[in-house]
């Protein structure tokens, strides 16, 4: 197969996948925002309820890239997409034995994850360009890099707090939002 049909393939194949992924990133925002004020609500120190809290924000990211690879086919993105499944499921791991350390480690292991996976969504999003809507995922990516970074600084320092991980998971859903909204106006263009 040449290149050109190749481009004309995926080109076809990311079309098809618009809508699930539009719809994806839609309920990936409101996830987001729910568990952010859980967290915000009950995550002054770490209990059983905070634990669950903080493993099923990675578990919820392995289902959703889950769901991203079936149905994006076999594209350009589903490496890093398995790549982001290992990622989230090692750091579900780590969290929950983090969770046992105390707040520091949480955002060690939190902020590790996060620069990883800002890392792979940037180039996720890199490699979607021509399906549209993807500056803000790649905002999203490398905001995530520093945010990560901060979280490992924040972890030293006094007074090491969740507040700052659910405000990062609130501003990850925003961009899941204006990246869903982008999607939808480009599909009503398309018609």
């Amino acid at each position: 197969m040449s290149s050109s049909s190749e481009a004309v393939a995926a080109d076809r194949t990311a079309a098809g996948h618009t809508p699930t992924l539009r719809t994806l990133y839609f309920v990936r925002f409101g996830f987001a925002v729910v568990w952010a004020v859980l967290v915000m609500a009950v995550a002054s120190t770490i209990n059983p309820g905070v634990a669950v809290l903080l493993v099923l924000y990675p578990l919820f990211d392995v289902a959703a890239a889950v769901v991203d690879v079936r149905s994006s086919g076999a594209g350009r993105t589903r490496t890093p997409l398995y790549i982001n499944m290992a990622l989230s499921l090692l750091t579900a791991i780590g969290l929950g034995i983090a969770a046992t350390s105390g707040i520091p480690s949480v955002l060690r292991v939190w902020g590790v994850w996060a620069v990883t996976a800002g890392i792979v969504q940037l180039i996720v999003a890199l490699l979607r360009y021509r399906l549209g809507g993807q500056w803000p995922m790649i905002l999203s990516g490398g905001i995530s890099v520093l945010a990560g970074s901060s979280f490992v600084l924040m972890a030293g320092g006094a007074n090491p707090s969740l507040t700052t991980v659910a405000g990062y998971a609130i501003l990850g859903g925003v961009f899941f939002l204006i990246s869903a909204i982008r999607l939808h106006r480009l599909a009503a263009k398309a018609v």
